[in-house]
């Protein structure tokens, strides 16, 4: 039997601040979403784009409720044209 680790709303939050965003203890991943895109909105976050890819590849062990998250906030901004 294969145990495979689902990248739940903690371990989005803790990437994302890895990032540099800060993002309070306990943040849903909406809250988490929103607040990097704010940051993204302001002065950039380097890594944003790759992370965000890199989960959506991965949506076979993403959570339902992160991966709403980053399609409701953060693709539509990091898609949008220069």
């Amino acid at each position: 039997m294969m145990i495979v680790d689902l990248i739940d709303g903690d371990d989005f939050r803790m990437r994302l601040v890895a990032l540099g965003v800060h993002i309070p203890e306990g943040a849903g991943p909406d809250t988490c979403a929103r607040m990097a895109l704010c940051k993204h909105r302001g002065e950039g976050v380097e890594g944003l784009k790759e992370l965000v890819d890199e989960l959506v590849s991965r949506s076979d062990i993403l959570l339902p409720s992160v991966r709403q998250a980053i399609d409701q906030y953060l693709l539509p901004a990091l898609n949008e044209p220069k």
